[in-house]
This record gives structure tokens, C-alpha cells and sequence, in this order.
């Protein structure tokens, strides 16, 4: 897949690393599947999954994770909990965090990014631009 990195094209794996590890967070299972699937055709294949934040706070515990792509809204621990923990784990806080929502509210998007996310996606989305959104929260390989 080519990608535009300022006005010159090039290959995906020339800016992001293909394998990275990536923790998808949703309390639904038909929405983890689709983030997945999408991940998938962007090129991204290492995948963990969580069915909510707590799931995943456990998870980060276990496992170091290049970027993490969460659900706004979930039962047990939301994805702002999540974010909040993350952002104030010493070991975790420098993770890329993209926010993903049904709702792009004002008040929710300034609080997410008041807690410090990376990025946000609203429902529904398109592999390009879930990987637009991936793109902006990796800084630019050297040329």
C-alpha cells in the first residue's frame, strides 16, 4: 500500500512498522472484529484484543503495546478511565492512544484531549482513514 508522506509516496512499511503491536479496546465484539478486519487490510496484523478497559488495563500489565485504538464508551472501565491510566502509568504514557466514538461531542472530544489523546476516530470509518489517523501519531521517519 503507498501512502503520501508530504508530497512524496511511499510504501506503508517505509513509515509505520507493519508489526506493530496493537491493543484494540471495545465492549463490543462485532466492533472488534471490524477494527480487527480493518487493521488487517491497512496491513497491521498484530492484534490483542480487550472487551473493555479494565480487560485491557490487564492486559497492558502483561504486555508492552506500540499503540492503542479504544472505544469511548464501555461498561466497567470507559475509555477515558482507560486513557487517564495509561497517561499516568510511567511505563505506558508515551503509547499513542486513538479514540473511537459513536458521538464526537464537543465536551467529550476536549476532555479526552485534555486527559492527553493521541488521536480520534468517530464511527463509521474507512481503512483509509483509520489509517490516516495511525499515520498522524507516529512522527515522520526521517528522509
Amino acid at each position: 500500500m503507498a501512502v503520501r508522506t508530504g508530497d512524496v509516496p511511499r510504501k506503508l512499511e517505509d513509515v509505520i512498522d507493519l508489526n506493530m503491536s496493537i491493543l484494540v479496546v471495545d465492549d463490543s465484539d462485532t466492533m472488534r472484529r471490524i477494527i480487527t478486519t480493518t487493521l488487517k487490510e491497512i496491513g497491521l496484523t498484530n492484534v490483542t484484543k480487550a472487551d473493555d478497559g479494565e480487560s485491557a488495563w490487564q492486559k497492558l500489565q502483561k504486555q508492552d503495546f506500540d499503540l492503542i485504538l479504544s472505544d469511548h464508551k464501555m461498561p466497567k472501565m470507559s475509555g477515558e478511565e482507560l486513557l487517564e491510566r495509561v497517561r499516568q502509568s510511567e511505563r505506558h504514557k508515551r503509547i499513542p492512544f486513538i479514540m473511537i466514538t459513536a458521538e464526537a461531542f464537543h465536551e467529550n472530544v476536549m476532555k479526552a484531549v485534555k486527559l492527553g489523546v493521541s488521536n480520534y476516530i468517530v464511527k463509521p470509518f474507512n481503512p483509509q482513514q483509520l489509517l490516516e489517523k495511525i499515520l498522524k501519531v507516529f512522527p515522520a521517519p526521517p528522509r
